[in-house]
């Protein structure tokens, strides 16, 4: 396979520049929800969209279901990328969250109140995260599940026994770890600088970090819907 271009050399990634983004935070809420992969994201997402009537999206899931796509002109890029456990080119993630927002609010029925977002595994990198800010729509805090590596590893290779993702493996687990650290971090510790952090120890059971989940959200002022 020829190598891949960076962003710069491909017209194609270019995003359009915007003055304003394209949803307003006061009719919009936005939740990134961060965490190592095996921190239990997907579970907790699952329960907030249940109580708080969040949309959920994620941003590895609109990425696969990108990459297999047939008309896609990004597919195989996207699949080499997340084999090597590597973040795809930031205009194609912010591009296809954006689609998927205007997708969700255009079809919500006339009158209902603000939409709610919770985009899971994303920002990955500091650059998706001031790109997404700037032209889709400035968040309202992460929601940070902070687990140990080892934890992590054990719940994604009994989860690899059933998921049928080619990234729950051993290889693709430990490339992901050192992504995750390398990458995500620094975002998590960006927003915290700006106090838009909510950390949730993601060691216990599902539902005894769901109960931490819901009193951190109280604070934030978001309440069952």
């Amino acid at each position: 396979m020829p190598a891949l271009n960076p962003p710069a050399d491909n017209p194609k990634l270019s995003a359009p520049s915007k003055e304003t983004p394209t949803f307003s935070p006061q009719s919009v809420s936005v939740i990134f929800v961060l965490g190592g992969p095996g921190a239990g994201k997907g579970t907790q997402c699952a329960n907030l969209v249940r109580d708080y009537g969040f949309k959920h999206l994620s941003a590895g899931d609109l990425l696969r279901e990108e990459q297999d796509r047939p008309e896609s002109e990004f597919g195989s890029m996207i699949k080499e990328y997340i084999a090597n456990g590597k973040i795809v080119p930031m205009e194609v993630t912010v591009q296809l969250l954006e689609n998927a927002m205007t997708d969700y609010i255009q079809k919500r029925p006339e009158g209902e109140k603000g939409a709610r977002f919770l985009i899971d595994g994303f920002p990955r990198k500091m650059d998706q995260a001031l790109k997404f800010e700037e032209v889709v729509c400035p968040s309202q805090f992460t929601l940070f599940f902070d687990c140990p590596e080892d934890v992590m590893q054990e719940r994604l290779i009994n989860r690899g026994k059933t998921s049928g993702r080619t990234d729950d493996n051993a290889e693709s687990i430990t490339k992901r770890f050192k992504t995750f650290v390398e990458l995500s971090m620094p975002v998590v510790d960006h927003f915290e600088t700006e106090g838009k952090v909510v950390k949730v120890a993601a060691t216990k059971g599902p539902d005894e970090i769901y109960e931490e989940v819901k009193r951190r959200m109280g604070e934030r002022g978001f309440e069952m819907v």
